[in-house]
């Protein structure tokens, strides 16, 4: 029992009163096709200046050499020779050759990688774009007025639990205590999901701000290593005599008291747990291996979730899920490298195993962080160099649902939306001789999450319910995604 009800708290639905308080808001009419979000989150700020880099040496933008310059001081710098087999042409940006880094592209085998795929093959294919130095922002801030304090900034900038609550929470004025998948789920479950067996949230990294709603909680499960046909089953009613007797008490006592709104509520939620767990429990592995770790872990289980979609009548789903890792203020070459290609690894397996389902179109995976990390180096020798906390980053957003690989975003200083690459001129929002290069976004969270959210089919109308800041940006769709069904 306690097991069952640890499960049952996970289950988070809407009373009619909150049906009736949302309403008129989320009847845009019931979704007549699957669509999923995937929300990878990268755990302490991962250094976007070595995931994208500048790999031409066009002079009047930042070019490798302007990047070797400033990281190379203690080998931070990938070498330019390491980057031919992670090479991409940007057309925004004059179809300029940049690369990833090498841990994205083409690995060999080994050990828990039992793949050699990587996401930058689906750059070429058009199915993987770059949404350059996006974060935290209460509005559109110039280095003059981030200098002057004109335009409001971000609660505790450079602090990992404030940010991280800012990039979940889809607003940086103020704590928010609900994430804007949350909100999201709040709008259109009953809409989208009338009669869904689990709810349109699911969270493979257990309890985090994204996920919470007002009148909804995601379901939480465990990685692939848990059979998910197993994770809501009721404990404590063995195959005999005694077990099955509890059982039929059990079953008899949720039929008791349905006049009171509580306990009705409560068994609602039992059902919909054993209902879901009975539709799990057919539920197909996938087709495609996945590498072991612990995103590919993760990853693999949404990919069994959507593959029972039909039995759970999900018509829209939300993941959530995280890898940690990314606060190299040390040995970050080496680190780095290793929690990238799990990252590129699991990913490229998620996506191709969508176009196994032949829902490659309907599934977005898309990257966030708390933060970037500064231009120059922190440390002092090249064998532990690693990076501060910084400000904007690039974000991986991948999917047939995307219009087509390129950088996407508002421009910056330099016209363009990826950074200058100077401290203390242009992006950079330090200044005087301690200056090391922390780029002020150019796009926000808001707008970034604004694009996936219509795509997923929150009206225009109703993005400020999810981004409640959404109206200090001009721009709310940055067109990385395809027009919404």
């Amino acid at each position: 029992m306690a097991a069952l009800a640890t499960q049952i708290g996970h289950f988070g639905r809407m009373s009619a009163q909150a049906q009736t308080s949302l309403g008129k808001a989320s009847q845009a009419g019931v979704s007549s096709d699957y669509r999923a979000l995937v929300c990878i989150f990268l755990n302490g700020g991962n250094d976007g200046n070595n995931t994208v880099i500048p790999n031409h040496n066009d002079s009047t933008i930042s070019n490798y050499n302007v990047y070797s310059a400033a990281r190379n001081v203690l080998g931070l710098a990938i070498p330019q020779a390491n980057l031919a087999g992670t090479a991409i042409t940007v057309p925004r940006m004059g179809n300029l050759s940049y690369a990833l880094h090498p841990g994205l592209g083409v690995l060999p085998l080994s050990g828990t990688f039992v793949i050699n795929r990587g996401i930058h093959d689906l750059w070429g294919m058009g199915k993987m774009a770059i949404v350059a130095n996006t974060g935290t922002l209460v509005a559109p801030m110039t280095r003059t007025q981030f200098m002057n304090n004109s335009v409001k900034k971000p609660f505790l900038l450079f602090s990992h639990p404030d940010q991280i609550t800012q990039a979940q929470g889809g607003r940086s004025d103020l704590n928010s205590f609900t994430g804007w998948g949350g909100r999201i789920a709040d709008l259109r479950n009953t809409t989208d999901n009338p009669n869904g067996l689990i709810p349109m949230l699911t969270t493979i990294s257990g309890a985090q701000l994204f996920t919470k709603g007002v009148t909804t909680l995601p379901l939480g499960l465990p990685d692939s290593a848990t059979n998910p046909g197993t994770a809501l089953t009721p404990a404590g009613f063995a195959n005999n005599a005694a077990g099955n007797a509890r059982k039929a008490a059990f079953n008899a006592l949720r039929g008791v008291d349905l006049s009171s709104a509580v306990v009705a509520a409560a068994s609602q939620v039992t059902d919909a747990a054993i209902s879901a767990s009975i539709a799990l429990r057919t539920a197909q592995d996938t087709t495609v291996p996945f590498p072991d770790t612990d995103i590919g872990r993760e990853l693999r289980q949404v990919a069994r979730i959507i593959k029972s979609r039909t039995s759970l009548n999900a018509n829209r789903q939300i993941f959530f899920l995280e890898l940690g890792g990314f606060d190299h203020h040390s040995i970050q070459v080496f680190s780095q490298a290793n929690q990238l290609t799990a990252l590129s690894q699991a990913m490229r397996s998620f996506y191709d195993e969508m176009v196994a389902q032949g829902i490659s179109d309907k599934v977005t995976q898309f990257t966030m962080s708390d933060f970037g990390r500064s231009l120059l180096p922190d440390g002092t020798n090249a064998s532990d160099v690693g990076t501060d906390h910084a400000w904007g980053s690039h974000y991986f957003v991948v999917g047939g649902g995307i219009t087509a690989s390129d950088f996407y975003g508002m421009n910056g200083a330099n016209g363009t939306p990826y950074p200058h690459l100077a401290v203390n001129i242009a992006d950079d929002s330090d200044s005087g001789t301690g200056a090391r290069g922390r780029w002020i976004p150019a796009t926000s969270v808001e707008q970034y999450g604004a694009t996936l959210a219509r795509w997923f089919g929150v009206p225009d109308a109703n993005l400020v319910n999810v981004f409640p800041k959404i109206g200090n940006f001009t721009n709310t769709n940055l067109g990385f995604m395809q027009p919404p069904a």
